[in-house]
C-alpha cells in the first residue's frame, strides 16, 4: 500500500466524494475511541482536545452512558410524542430540579434548543408581555454562534454562517458582545427577549467582564424581557460550574442545553425555564417525531446523575486552573493572548507563524487533537475526565507546534 492508498486517504476519498463540503475536517480518521483518546484507522493514539465541541464533556463511551444506552435499546427506543414513554417524565422532572426551573421541552440539537427558545419567547411576549402580534424583537450579540438554521443565521455576524443564505428572518437586533450599555439602548417595549451566550465559544472561548451578565439581568428585569442562556456549549460542567451564567452570579429566565447533555451518544437538547414561560406552549404549537425519544431520554438521566453531585464540576474547575498556567507559559513564546473558563481555552496564536489551522495540524502530528477558529485561534475543550498529566502533554504539542512553524 503507498502513502496515497493509506487507510486515511482512503477515508477522505471517500468523504470528499460522496459527502457535502460542509467541513474541512483535519486529516484524522478516528475508528475507535475510549475516555479522553481515540485510534484513528491507522492505528495511532491522540488526545482529543476538542470532545466534540463539549459533546463529550465525559469522555468517549463513558461506561454508565454506555450502559444506560444499552439497556434501553433492549427495551424501546422511540414512540413520537404521539404516546408516552417511561423516561420521558422522569428526564424532564431531574433535568428541572438540577436546574431548579419547572418545565423542559425537549429538542435533539442545539441549534432546536435556540430556535425552540426563539418561538417560546415570541409567544410569551404576545401572551404575557402584551407585545402586538409579530411585532417581538430578541435582542442578540455580535460574534455570537447559535446553530445553522436559517433564522439563526440570519442574525449572525459571521459572513462565512450568513452570506448565500437570504432572505433572513426579522425581529433581530445585534450589540457588541459584553456592552451593557449597547445592550440598554436597543431595549424596546416591543423587545421580548435577550439571547446570550456566557461565553463565546465558537468566537474563541471570549469570556466577557465579571459585570457583564448580571447587567443584562438588571437590563431584563427593567424592560419586562427575559434573558436567554445558550449553554449548548458552555453548559455542564465545562466551565467548571453547571451553568457559566451561575457561574457569574446571575439566573436567565431560559436556559438552552445541548451537546454534552447527550453524553456524545445522541444528540439531545432542552429548553429550560419555569411554567409562566414554558407553559405558552399548548398541544400543535410546537413538537419533534424524535424529541423526548426514550434512548435519548435514559441517556440524559445517566448524565444528570454525573452531574449531580459536583464532583466533575469541581475537577473541571481544578483542571482548568492547571490548564491555564501550562499555557500562560507560552504568552510571548508564540502565544499572543489566552482566554479561559474552566476546562475551556482560546490560545491566540502569533499570525506570523500560520493561522490556527497550521497550528492544529502541527499538533495532530505530534498526537492531539485542537481545532482552529477566526484565523490564528485554537481551542482546546478537553473531556472533563481528562488528567493533569494529559493536559501537560497538550500545552508540551502545543509549545512544539509553535517551535515548529517558527523553524
Amino acid at each position: 500500500m503507498t502513502a496515497l492508498e493509506s487507510p486515511t486517504t482512503m477515508h477522505e476519498a471517500l468523504v470528499h466524494e460522496h459527502s457535502a463540503h460542509n467541513y474541512h475536517p483535519l486529516p484524522v480518521v478516528v475508528a475507535d475511541a475510549e475516555g479522553a483518546w481515540v485510534t484513528d484507522v491507522e492505528g495511532r493514539r491522540l488526545l482529543d482536545c476538542l470532545a466534540g465541541y463539549s459533546a463529550l464533556n465525559f469522555g468517549h463511551r463513558h461506561p454508565a452512558l454506555v450502559a444506560a444506552a444499552h439497556h434501553q435499546l433492549d427495551r424501546v427506543t422511540l414512540t413520537s410524542r404521539a404516546f408516552g414513554n417511561d423516561q420521558l417524565g422522569p428526564f424532564c422532572a431531574e433535568l428541572a430540579a438540577l436546574l431548579g426551573k419547572q418545565m423542559v421541552l425537549p429538542m435533539n440539537t442545539g441549534a432546536e434548543a435556540v430556535e425552540s427558545g426563539i418561538k417560546v419567547a415570541r409567544k410569551w411576549g404576545y401572551e404575557v408581555k402584551g407585545v402586538p402580534a409579530d411585532r417581538a424583537r430578541i435582542v442578540v450579540m455580535a460574534d455570537g454562534f447559535h446553530g445553522r438554521t436559517t433564522t439563526i443565521v440570519g442574525f449572525s455576524t459571521d459572513p462565512d454562517a450568513r452570506a448565500g443564505f437570504g432572505p433572513f428572518t426579522p425581529g433581530f437586533d445585534v450589540v457588541p458582545y459584553g456592552n451593557a450599555h449597547a445592550l440598554a439602548a436597543a431595549m424596546t417595549p416591543e423587545t421580548v427577549a435577550v439571547l446570550v451566550e456566557p461565553v463565546q465559544g465558537e468566537a474563541g472561548v471570549v469570556v466577557p467582564a465579571p459585570e457583564f451578565l448580571p447587567a443584562v439581568r438588571r437590563i431584563c428585569d427593567a424592560h419586562g424581557a427575559l434573558m436567554i442562556a445558550d449553554e449548548v456549549q458552555s453548559g455542564l460542567g465545562r466551565t467548571g460550574h453547571l451553568l457559566a451564567t451561575r457561574g457569574a452570579g446571575t439566573d436567565a429566565d431560559v436556559y438552552l442545553l445541548g451537546k454534552a447533555l447527550g453524553g456524545g451518544i445522541l444528540p439531545l437538547s432542552a429548553v429550560v425555564a419555569d411554567a409562566d414561560v414554558l407553559g405558552v406552549l399548548r398541544p400543535g404549537q410546537h413538537g419533534s417525531t424524535f424529541g423526548g425519544n426514550p434512548l435519548a431520554c435514559a441517556v440524559g438521566r445517566a448524565v444528570i446523575d454525573l452531574l449531580a453531585d459536583g464532583r466533575l464540576l469541581a475537577r473541571a474547575g481544578a483542571l482548568g486552573s492547571h490548564l491555564r498556567e501550562g499555557l500562560d507559559e507560552l504568552v510571548g513564546r508564540g502565544v499572543v493572548a489566552v482566554r479561559t473558563a474552566g476546562l475551556w481555552a482560546g490560545v491566540d496564536v502569533d499570525p506570523r507563524l500560520g493561522d490556527g489551522r497550521a497550528v492544529s495540524e502541527a499538533m495532530a502530528r505530534r498526537g492531539v487533537l485542537v481545532k482552529d477558529t477566526h484565523g490564528s485561534t485554537v481551542r482546546l475543550s478537553p473531556p472533563l475526565v481528562v488528567g493533569s498529566d494529559e493536559l501537560d502533554l497538550a500545552v508540551d504539542a502545543l509549545r512544539g507546534a509553535l517551535s515548529e512553524l517558527d523553524a
